[in-house]
């Protein structure tokens, strides 16, 4: 007997929502305040779903999946889904009044997170404020089914999440930062998994372990959610093998110190290949702005070999570097390599149809009678060829995308609008006051961008980790001091770059990367130094829609959060 078309369209519908269903798997993170104990005291912090560190995600390549965010604290919050690319949907990208406005106290709003080419580590955090000191987690997407890792499989995996701790609520600090002008307070601590370890009081006993087995080999992989701060890493008596950054694969490179900065995550292999014993893991500061005060503690974990023994007293800490040793930050970053396989092939851009210059700076604006606590009674500020951002009052990507003038400018200009020795030593004052703005840069749909982050010693010369939102890119070159527009691209990478997308630029020199833009949407680009980010050092890209319709801006969810 025949079937109906209602009922052939019936089986259709149901065959349709079941493959969704599949498809798309569901989280909840309620953002609330929850008390926390470090350092011998008890404070509220945010959290999602009363964890700190939060949850982690699970996914595999390729996946979507929809993560119903409530806010049931007193703040507005927006979370980030940090290097996921959100092809055609920047909706739910998360950072506040540059693709949404915030998720307002009391109210909810359901983020579809759609993964693509990304394999390896990322990590969710809040987009609002400085909320993300506590609001934050790791995400792990696997090969996709059927599918192995391009080395050995590890008998175990463990996130590392270094972050830091302030014994007064971070949004205190975040507000005596804006009412004095000048630098904030460094933190108290800095964590391991939540925990500042047993070199700070009160923390001892919850000192984050990680148990191993002679003869295995971990997987870590680790996430610098610090706010302030690159970080040192080590593993006592151990080297570890780096196998991936910023969720795309590399060519294995072993050290025995990483470095790692605010947004960047790198995958390393630990093989626990010593006598049984305790180790130290631990972090600490990478700092190189001259003058700028510091966190100048050490955490660490506790790397405990199973079986029976004596450990060791004291436990072996790791040799990390002087904490303004430029030189072992760059070593390490400069020899990241692509993995570029057949299976992870490359495609760098080679034919440019865009070259930018952006100078990245610390600026200062003048106050009345001096009266800020910036160098000389300025308050201190941020740019990006020489504009600091002002936030909009609505959201670029709505402005854009419903036609609303006067939100947004698309002026920014594309090379510095003031040539000078960006990195001498002694620079005129005059050049310190940037202007104020909101503007962004267009660039057609499948362009390609070759763009140099060019560093200053304006107010004080220090690494800055510039992080694209959108995209992954390739970090071709990099160099200390003036950017040779003849000489330095002669001395490109275009056969292994790394795929990141987040780079540290080095304390006065510079860095480019290249990346075709064939993601539409409005996407942020900025320093993922807290403090920077608040000054103004942020810009974005607004990517037009190419002719296909598959090349389009997907349409704005139901729910998104009113301004």
């Amino acid at each position: 007997m025949r079937a109906s078309n209602t009922q052939c369209l019936g089986f259709l519908l149901f065959l349709i929502g079941v493959l969704q269903c599949k498809a798309l798997a569901r989280y909840t993170f309620v953002v609330e305040e929850t008390p926390y104990k470090r350092l011998c005291s008890t404070k509220n912090i945010l959290t999602v779903n009363g964890q700190f560190p939060g949850p982690t995600l699970y996914v595999h390549k390729g996946d979507t999946i929809i993560v119903d965010v409530y806010n049931k604290a007193k703040y507005n919050i927006t979370i980030h889904w940090h290097g996921v690319k959100q092809p055609r949907y920047p909706w739910s990208d998360g950072p506040e009044y540059i693709t949404q406005c915030p998720i307002q106290p009391g109210a909810k709003f359901s983020q579809k997170v759609i993964f693509s080419m990304e394999e390896g580590t990322l990590w969710w955090h809040a987009h609002s404020d400085w909320s993300r000191a506590t609001v934050h987690g790791a995400i792990v997407i696997y090969p996709k089914k059927n599918s192995s890792y391009p080395f050995p499989k590890p008998d175990a995996e463990v996130p590392i999440i270094l972050g830091e701790w302030w014994k007064k609520p971070i949004m205190e600090v975040y507000h005596e930062m804006l009412r004095t002008g000048g630098d904030p307070n460094v933190s108290d601590a800095y964590t391991i998994n939540g925990q500042p370890g047993d070199l700070y009081p009160c923390s001892k006993q919850d000192t984050f372990k990680l148990r191993v087995e002679q003869g295995k080999t971990y997987l870590l992989r680790i996430i610098n959610a610090a706010m302030q701060d690159l970080l040192f890493f080590s593993i006592a008596n151990h080297s570890v093998t780096v196998v991936a950054t910023d969720a795309s694969y590399t060519k294995p490179l072993t050290r025995d110190i990483i470095t790692i900065s605010p947004g960047q995550t790198i995958d390393v292999l630990l093989k626990a290949n010593q006598n049984p014993d305790h180790y130290y893991m631990a972090a600490r500061v990478y700092s190189s702005a001259l003058g700028a005060a510091y966190d100048n503690t050490t955490t660490t974990a506790v790397v405990e070999y199973s079986g029976k023994y004596a450990p060791t007293s004291p436990t072996p800490l790791p040799q990390l570097p002087y904490y303004n040793d430029t030189s072992a930050s760059v070593n390490f970053t400069g020899s990241l390599r692509s993995l570029a396989s057949d299976e992870h092939p490359i495609d760098v851009p080679k034919n440019i149809t865009n070259h930018f210059i952006y100078t990245i700076s610390v600026n200062s604006f003048p106050c009345p009678n001096n009266s800020c606590a910036g160098p000389n009674g300025t308050r201190l500020a941020a740019s990006v060829n020489n504009i600091s951002f002002t936030n909009p009052s609505i959201d670029i990507l709505q402005a854009y995308y419903y036609g609303i003038k006067g939100v947004f400018g698309t002026r920014l200009p594309s090379f510095p609008p003031y040539i000078f020795n960006f990195t001498a030593d002694d620079l005129p004052l005059d050049l310190e006051t940037p202007k104020r703005g909101t503007e962004a840069k267009v660039l057609k749909y499948n362009s390609t961008v070759d763009l140099v982050f060019q560093g200053t010693n304006l107010e004080a010369g220090t690494d800055h980790p510039m992080h694209l939102h959108g995209y992954s890119f390739y970090v071709v070159g990099w160099g200390f001091g003036n950017f040779d527009l003849k000489k330095d691209p002669l001395k490109y990478n275009l056969v292994d770059p790394p795929l990141q997308n987040t780079i540290a630029v080095p304390k006065n020199g510079w860095t480019t990367i290249r990346f075709r833009a064939d993601n539409p949407g409005v996407w942020f680009m900025h320093c993922h130094i807290e403090r920077h980010l608040t000054w103004g050092m942020d810009t974005a890209f607004i990517v037009r829609n190419g002719v296909p319709p598959n090349t389009h801006l997907l349409s704005p969810p139901p729910d998104m959060p009113p301004c």
